[in-house]
């Protein structure tokens, strides 16, 4: 079974905590859409969203304060990672009632495959699986590209055995996050409210990663409240049927209206002037040498 995981920032540190709560239910609504019913999806915020949630979905209220003082969605990274840390150890801890063989933490505003679960159901044993290539959406554009270098672009990435986080069995979900913290140690930062550096860190501890054989994940961006900022810009492909089938992703605008933000004159002048940079500084190497 596999259990995805994730949580959700304090009011206080979102630019439009409606926003927020919007994109989770969009995320959701992909997660959810698995094609075998081997899962679970446990959310962790400090307040329960006002929407109805979907089926084989839980939400677990923390009272934990604000990580920052009211700074929009781009907080400093040491506060960023202790809130989300802490949060997904009280998720990994509300999982484990379910007795999941794997874990996927996810971002929630991000989109994933629908056959994760029946993957992870086919290979019970696995030692896990990294995304090594996905893709990129922005729903403001409503196009999306090839996004390589995924795992370190984006947290929605692993998928790894329930072991690997090495859960505390003498604490529940009404821990405090100091005791969170103290418990679960360097996973914390390494792999839990971080993951450029995670693979590696998986590695070393003798987990045999191997790439997921299809991009299993969008990384969403231009939503607003990305921690990141991450924006897409330049010229990228029209929404189309393949990421509605597989990942769930509705349409936000006219075909008209998409097709001009994907390839229109913009996005073309983005990438020429991003091609002319590239190769003025090309040039100026090249006469200092």
């Amino acid at each position: 079974m596999l259990a995805f995981v994730t949580t959700l920032r304090h009011p206080q540190n979102s630019v439009n905590y409606g926003r927020v709560e919007d994109l989770l239910q969009e995320t959701l609504r992909s997660v959810t859409q698995q094609t075998v019913d081997d899962y679970v999806v446990i959310i962790v915020g400090n307040q329960p969203p006002r929407f109805e949630l979907p089926h084989r979905t839980e939400f677990v209220q923390v009272d934990f304060p604000a990580p920052a003082p009211p700074t929009g969605a781009q907080t400093a990274r040491a506060p960023f990672v202790w809130d989300k840390g802490t949060k997904l150890g009280i998720g990994l801890i509300a999982a484990r009632r379910h007795q999941p063989t794997h874990v996927m933490i996810f971002d929630a505003d991000d989109f994933v495959h629908r056959g994760l679960a029946a993957t992870v159901a086919d290979h019970p044993g696995h030692y896990g699986w990294v995304i090594h290539n996905g893709w990129m959406y922005s729903r403001a554009r409503n196009a999306y590209r090839a996004q390589p270098d995924f795992n370190r672009t984006c947290g929605t990435s692993f998928i790894m055995p329930f072991s690997a986080y090495d859960v505390p069995a003498d604490v529940d979900v009404n821990a405090s996050q100091e005791v969170v913290a103290e418990r679960y140690g360097e996973r914390l930062s390494e792999i839990m409210g971080a993951h450029r550096n995670a693979e590696t860190w998986y590695r070393e501890q003798g987990y045999d990663l191997q790439p997921l054989p299809y991009r299993g994940a969008v990384y969403h961006v231009d939503t607003g409240e990305n921690h990141s900022g991450k924006s897409m810009r330049g010229i990228a492909r029209p929404l189309d049927n393949r990421l509605r089938r597989d990942f769930a992703v509705r349409s936000a605008r006219g075909r008209v209206s998409t097709w001009w933000s994907a390839i229109g004159p913009t996005a073309a002048f983005t990438d020429a002037r991003r091609l002319a940079s590239r190769i003025l500084r090309r040039a100026a190497r090249s006469l200092k040498r």
